[in-house]
């Protein structure tokens, strides 16, 4: 069985600022989550998912990445559709959705204001996903869900974090692991068409052949 990565506490204290903002969303909503926000999926997936942080009404609401926002209705129809995912999805963790050789978690794990995570809390969060990184033993892609998120995985593989360079659609081969990019999948990108649902559709897809490639090739 393999040991489940470090995660940060319920009062987790790293980052002042999120802290403070956490224990106010806990004084205005106390039914809600306002908790660092754990990884969703099995370590023994092939495929993780770094998105950038816990929205405020979304994953900091329900405790699970992407549930309960609009981001999480791209994303999660995308993944069942392509097999990554089982069940349905109904925006609360309680929805029995399951995900399939697919773990998701995000490079800040505390909603930040406005959505916006300084450099200092990426930087104090990030050894989280590297351990993260480090505890899943099949590990092939990381698909990171914009630019924040593409380096906070180079700088958990010890990589600068301006080379290789974020190009939505991109493949990043590092070694055994490769890096793929996307557009994040919020509502401003895909309100304004910088992200459409073909094309998150096929970077998902892309992987998801290059997963059932190699499985033929060692089958």
């Amino acid at each position: 069985m393999v040991p489940e990565p470090s995660e940060p506490g319920r009062d987790c204290p790293l980052c002042p600022r999120l802290a403070a903002f956490r224990a106010g969303s806990r004084g205005t909503h106390p039914d809600w989550f306002n908790a660092p926000v754990p990884s969703f999926g099995p370590l023994s997936a092939r495929l993780l998912i770094v998105g950038l942080a816990p929205g405020l009404r979304g994953a900091n609401r329900t405790g699970r990445p992407f549930t309960g926002d609009y981001a999480g209705i791209l994303l999660y129809t995308t993944l069942l559709a392509s097999g990554f995912a089982s069940g349905t999805y109904g925006a609360e963790p309680d929805d029995g959705l399951a995900l399939e050789d697919c773990r998701i978690t995000n490079a800040v794990r505390c909603v930040p204001p406005e959505n916006r995570p300084l450099p200092a809390e990426e930087a104090a969060c990030n050894g989280f996903l590297a351990a993260e990184m480090a505890a899943m033993p099949n590990l092939r892609f990381v698909l990171a869900l914009g630019v924040v998120s593409h380096k906070a995985v180079l700088r958990a593989r010890g990589l600068p974090m301006s080379r290789p360079a974020f190009a939505h659609g991109a493949l990043h081969p590092m070694g055994r692991l490769t890096l793929a990019d996307s557009y994040h999948v919020s509502r401003y990108n895909t309100s304004t068409k910088r992200l459409t649902e073909a094309m998150f559709v096929g970077v998902i897809e892309t992987i998801a052949q290059e997963l059932r490639g190699e499985a033929a090739l060692s089958g």
